[in-house]
């Protein structure tokens, strides 16, 4: 038993020694506890930093999946409205206060994972007014969704598909 773990520990070791030569050790010790500072640092909110950068991927992930979902049905031979209904539904409920999720000091220099880029901060009216874009459309929507119209559920899809785009192009990491 004490060989095998000598075995694994020799090449963990090795390729902890081999990134840290390529200059990737992920920061100095200083650079990674002032990281884990900034990322447990209160926000006027109440939440940390690390807790509001995951409460909006969160949300945002809930708009993915609703978004998903509606595409499957408008790409289906015979959609299920019930479906595109509930998920169009959701969307301006996992968008609700949409405005607040990107305080000061929640980007990447929190040291927590984001796809957020210093460009909200640096256009944050530019960025407020897109956000306030995208959660009219989705209301429209989900509007055309509840109504059953299956064209105007397709335009108010693409409507809102585009008032995400407008911001991802901007101000989100390329995915």
């Amino acid at each position: 038993m004490k060989t095998l773990r000598v075995k694994i520990a020799v090449p963990a070791i090795a390729a902890v020694m081999m990134l840290s030569a390529c200059g990737d050790s992920g920061g100095s010790e200083a650079e990674i506890e002032a990281s884990n500072e900034a990322a447990s640092a209160q926000l006027p909110n109440g939440m940390t930093i690390k807790e509001q950068i995951e409460a909006r991927q969160g949300q945002l992930e809930k708009v993915g999946d609703a978004f998903k979902a509606i595409v499957d049905q408008l790409k289906a031979d015979s959609p299920d409205i019930a479906v595109i209904q509930e998920a169009a539904a959701a969307v301006p409920e996992a968008t609700e206060g949409m405005a607040d999720w990107w305080p000061e000091g929640s980007g990447p220099e929190a040291g927590v994972e984001t796809d957020a880029l210093p460009a909200i901060w640096e256009n944050m009216s530019d960025f407020q007014e897109k956000v306030g874009n995208m959660q009219e459309a989705a209301a429209a929507l989900n509007t055309a969704a509840q109504g059953g119209d299956m064209a105007a559920i397709g335009e108010a899809f693409k409507n809102t598909g585009g008032t995400c785009k407008a911001c991802h192009d901007d101000y989100r990491l390329d995915d």
